[in-house]
């Protein structure tokens, strides 16, 4: 079983309107509501996939339990650990006429220690199950950078891979926890090593600094480049074909769910790496969020170039 962390768990809601105008009435041509938060758009790809996933963090009110219930078409079990307050909602603006995109995006709900502490309990009883722990994105406010720290602690003493993908503050201190695996960008990669990665050398370099800090495996996305990995069986990069791309919000998301299948079937990192890299790419070609097609992926599989550096 595959276990996703969303702490801030949302409903991301997509409207599509012609001709966005500030200040002015906007008429919603078409709208879409799927349960959001990118340790959700981990989950979905992952159920697509065929794993068995269940899906943890906090819900709380209506927005909460439509959440929970937007997920079982996927069949993904919902756990969360529930609230009074409102779960929150992410709103994205597409406007057709001028190819822009505006989103909105709510803070949620305000936790307390006694919520993260019940949460943690919870968690520890999950933990038992997984065969790999992913946990991405923000935190609700009323916790800091030590909630995923913790967390991370939990799933390592529990002796189980732990992938953590987040940003900022939040990253820099649950890297200290040392987690199994993370996927940091060139900016936060910047951040960690204090390198500048100009090229592609020097960002091998500090991918390699973090692995040696006992992180096992460092993915670094490289945009339209592909993204490398750097493990204990060596260093590899990924190139993908050109793609018909349709939507590449939560991309990084599907290729979290890639590294996290590939963990809990026990694949050698460069098949990991190709297997992750052809989900990614299948879920840029639909328009949903966290969604792609197994036949795309299929198809991409054996078209993902892998070089070993």
């Amino acid at each position: 079983m595959i276990l996703t962390v969303t702490l801030n768990a949302a409903i991301d809601k997509r409207y599509v309107v012609e001709g966005f105008r500030t200040g002015e009435v906007n008429r919603v041509k078409e709208c879409t509501y799927v349960p959001g938060g990118k340790g959700l758009n981990v989950s979905k790809p992952a159920s697509i996939y065929g794993a068995e996933v269940v899906a943890t963090g906090f819900a709380g009110g209506h927005a909460g339990a439509y959440i929970e219930d937007a997920l079982k078409p996927f069949g993904i079990r919902s756990a969360f650990y529930h609230v009074d307050a409102e779960s929150r909602s992410c709103i994205n603006i597409w406007d057709e006429v001028n190819q822009v995109q505006t989103e909105f995006l709510e803070p949620g709900f305000t936790l307390t220690e006694e919520d993260f502490a019940g949460f943690e309990a919870k968690f520890r009883q999950l933990v038992q199950e997984a065969k790999v722990v992913a946990m991405s994105g923000s935190v609700p406010k009323g916790l800091d950078g030590t909630a995923y720290q913790r967390l991370v602690k939990i799933v390592k003493d529990a002796g189980i891979p732990v992938i953590l993908d987040t940003s900022g503050k939040l990253l820099e201190m649950g890297i200290e926890a040392i987690p199994t695996m993370i996927k940091p960008n060139i900016d936060e990669i910047r951040m960690l090593t204090g390198k500048r990665c100009d090229d592609i050398s020097e960002i091998i370099e500090a991918a390699r600094a973090i692995h040696e800090r006992g992180v096992k495996i460092v993915a670094v996305s490289l945009g339209a480049d592909g993204s490398l990995a750097v493990g204990d069986d060596g260093i590899f990069r990924a190139r993908v074909p050109k793609i018909d791309a349709v939507n590449t919000v939560g991309c990084g998301d599907s290729m979290i769910a890639g590294f996290a299948l590939g963990l809990s079937k026990g694949l050698p990192l460069e098949e990991t790496l190709r297997l992750a890299s052809a989900i990614s790419a299948a879920a840029a070609m639909r328009e949903e969020t966290g969604f792609f097609v197994m036949e795309d992926m299929e198809k991409l599989l054996p078209q993902i170039e892998i070089t070993r550096l």
